[in-house]
């Protein structure tokens, strides 16, 4: 039973991880089984309903991850602006060691199928909102209202994704910087 697990784990992290960096409809199926060694019926006995159920379970998945990373920081932090400037920070680190957006945005796969498909919209806006509500529980925290709180983890959370996007099309990090600069800019009056 164990050999099925992670069979059916190895189909995942490289789904998610290939959706991240190459987007939905970039990603074939028999690429996903190439890169996770698995075989062809094994993705059919996991994923019955093929690749839209696999990519709504990469995405859980990946939400997974990155709320993790995200939530670390922020319990290392007690400081808000700091707080943010470490996921900044720790984004900056994982694009310099490969470039790839693993475990840090699902920009590409949202923008790529919110017209196409329902359930995957559902799914990026779902992942959207608790990644907001984590900044949120952060800034009501440290005693902003939580008007301002929903109002400031928005304009973060845009501001990153944008960031990251940015980077990735420069191949540079430069944005994420910039970001890092302004974060005190964004939060300091409200503390």
């Amino acid at each position: 039973m164990k050999q099925k697990n992670d069979s059916r784990e190895r189909i995942l992290i490289a789904a998610a991880e290939l959706f991240q960096t190459k987007g939905f409809n970039a990603t074939g199926l028999n690429e996903i089984l190439k890169e996770s060694g698995s075989p062809k019926g094994s993705l059919y006995y996991y994923f019955p309903k093929g690749k839209e159920e696999l990519a709504l379970e990469a995405i859980k998945l990946s939400t997974h991850n990155i709320k993790g990373n995200l939530k670390k920081d922020m319990l290392e932090y007690k400081n808000p602006i700091k707080a943010v400037q470490a996921v900044v920070n720790h984004i900056i680190e994982d694009l310099k060691r490969d470039g790839k957006p693993k475990d840090i945005s699902l920009s590409l796969l949202s923008l790529e199928t919110y017209s196409s498909s329902e359930v995957l919209k559902e799914a990026c806006r779902t992942s959207f909102m608790e990644l907001q509500q984590i900044y949120s529980n952060k800034l009501t925290q440290n005693g902003i209202s939580e008007e301002d709180a929903a109002f400031l983890s928005m304009t973060i959370l845009t501001l990153l994704e944008g960031s990251i996007t940015v980077s990735l099309t420069q191949k540079n990090q430069e944005a994420l910087f910039n970001l890092n600069k302004q974060i005190d800019l964004l939060l300091s009056p409200y503390l």
